[in-house]
């Protein structure tokens, strides 16, 4: 069990470092305006996981069907949902227009943690010192990675990749309610197709397309998004909660590596110390448990 929990978190956390990859280098080259990207990304997505489903109903659930004669009733995701989704993927695309591949991870996974640690404070739950403290160490590191660009437009990328990370969150704190959570992501990306259709009707007069920014963009929603969240939710099963927030921070890491290797993008230092600083304080968050709740939260 260990092995394949290995596995499967492994896989899904490179999954995760590669979509910034995918999307620097279609972006980053100009190869493909933002907006296809994200309905090329999330469509592709919605059809490898049609073709999944399929195969799983075919497979597995009518054996299970034959053998044990009940069928159970099946998640299908909701619209809120969906909408967190296809927020957090159009954010995401434009944000890395200008960010690139190590910073726009950092940002959103810092994000977040950050946006799930001030839910549970909206809940009633009060923080520990040592939450406060890595709270104040995260928020520094923010301040400190943000303020040589203030003048810059990069601030417009920093805030959109702020707001792919609030979706994100808020799509992960709903998963954590499921109790398909396969399903749901699969029934998730269905919901997106109506929102992907209006959305390509406005992006008609500024698409810009190539061969290899299709591509990247396939690749981002078949193998780094769809396959990448399967695999992850098959692995939260076995993980405990604080495991799977802390290897959730390798992700910039392995971003940043990625990013160095394909795209030949270099570590600056404010980088380093302020994720350093960000991640340090997420990690004192995560280590040390929150006070007792201040009101009884259901």
């Amino acid at each position: 069990m260990f092995n394949n929990t290995f596995v499967l978190t492994t896989l899904a956390l490179l999954a995760f470092a590669a979509n910034s990859v995918f999307c620097r280098l279609a972006l980053g080259d100009n190869q493909i305006d933002a907006g296809s990207f994200t309905v090329i990304r999330l469509f592709s997505g919605c059809i490898f996981l049609a073709i999944f489903l399929a195969v799983k109903h075919f497979f597995i659930d009518l054996k299970k069907v034959a053998k044990q004669g009940v069928i159970n009733k099946k998640s299908t995701g909701s619209w809120i949902n969906a909408i967190w989704l296809f927020i957090y993927a159009l954010t995401f695309s434009y944000a890395y227009i200008q960010l690139d591949t190590a910073t726009g991870a950092l940002v959103l996974f810092a994000t977040v943690q950050v946006t799930m640690l001030v839910t549970r404070l909206f809940k009633g739950h009060l923080l520990s010192r040592g939450e406060l403290l890595g709270l104040i160490l995260a928020v520094a590191g923010f301040i400190y990675l943000l303020a040589p660009q203030m003048s810059s437009p990069s601030l417009i990328a920093f805030i959109l990749m702020c707001m792919s990370g609030i979706s994100w969150a808020f799509y992960t704190l709903a998963g954590k309610k499921s109790t398909d959570p396969s399903a749901d992501t699969i029934f998730n990306f269905f919901r997106t197709l109506p929102f992907l259709f209006i959305f390509a009707l406005i992006n008609i007069e500024t698409t810009q397309l190539t061969i290899e920014g299709v591509l990247y963009a396939v690749l981002s929603g078949v193998f780094a998004s769809a396959l990448g969240y399967l695999l992850w939710y098959q692995a939260l099963t076995s993980l405990r909660h604080n495991v799977a927030a802390v290897v959730q921070l390798l992700v910039p890491v392995l971003a940043a590596i990625a990013g160095f290797v394909f795209l030949g993008e270099s570590v600056s230092l404010v980088f380093v110390i302020s994720s350093m600083m960000i991640l340090s304080g997420i990690l004192l968050v995560i280590k040390n448990p929150s006070l007792k709740a201040s009101v009884a939260v259901k």
